[in-house]
């Protein structure tokens, strides 16, 4: 809006839900899904030594892109993503199918997405002024339904906003760094109303108009990989 209203305007994607169109990857990124990472191989400890059911929540909002990198590197046994509603009877029989297996790490990523119609009681946030809705989270809800449904210990960790913070990755900062010089060039140039986007391992000015027509969302062929793989 500030573009087509005049102002020159060269924009850089920063966010960590990584969910901006056009670009392969945005910055702070990588290091978010990092973070989760590290925070599941710490969470193993506690969930062998005590057979607990830990239910992980990570940031997102509608795009599961940390829920489903922070899942694969974890090992997660089971990831929820927006993108797709499921069913808590699905995940009780994941974990029970896991217990007869004699299987005690068992974890479980989610954000977001409420769980499918009938399938468990959640809190809905209120709507701020820009006609968004402020996400409650459902990692502790869905903690205690997996808890009654299964007479197991069920643990939430909801990692928050800890996520967005800390030191970045080697990669973010090689990321952020391309992306900067390309947009001071850009402005040198007069190359306003765009964005710097990698593609590949160029960087590339794109139409902010075009980064921002719809949010970039996990496809259903990376879902199915995952599948494939856990």
């Amino acid at each position: 809006m500030l573009s087509d209203a005049g102002m020159p305007v060269v924009g850089v994607p920063k966010t960590i839900d990584n969910d901006i169109s056009s670009t392969d990857r945005t910055f702070g990124f990588d290091t978010a899904v990092g973070v989760a990472t590290e925070a599941m191989d710490r969470l193993k400890t506690t969930a062998e030594s005590h057979q607990r059911v830990m239910v992980v929540e990570v940031m997102g909002r509608h795009a599961g892109w940390i829920a489903l990198e922070s899942g694969m590197a974890g090992g997660a046994h089971g990831i929820c993503l927006p993108e797709r509603p499921f069913e808590v009877d699905d995940l009780v029989k994941m974990v029970e199918a896991l217990r007869a297996r004699q299987e005690v790490r068992r974890h479980l990523r989610r954000r977001g997405r409420a769980p499918g119609r009938g399938s468990m009681e959640y809190a809905k946030g209120e709507i701020d002024q820009f006609g968004h809705e402020r996400f409650q989270g459902i990692g502790t809800q869905l903690a205690v339904e997996l808890e009654r449904r299964l007479g197991k210990e069920a643990r939430p960790v909801i990692l928050g906003h800890v996520q967005r913070g800390g030191t970045p990755t080697a990669y973010d900062r090689v990321l952020a760094t391309r992306f900067g010089w390309h947009a001071v060039e850009a402005a040198h140039r007069g190359d306003f109303g765009r964005m710097t986007a990698l593609r590949g391992t160029d960087i590339e000015m794109v139409p902010l108009a075009e980064a921002v027509t719809q949010l970039k969302r996990v496809p259903a062929d990376r879902m199915r990989e995952a599948e494939s793989v856990f």
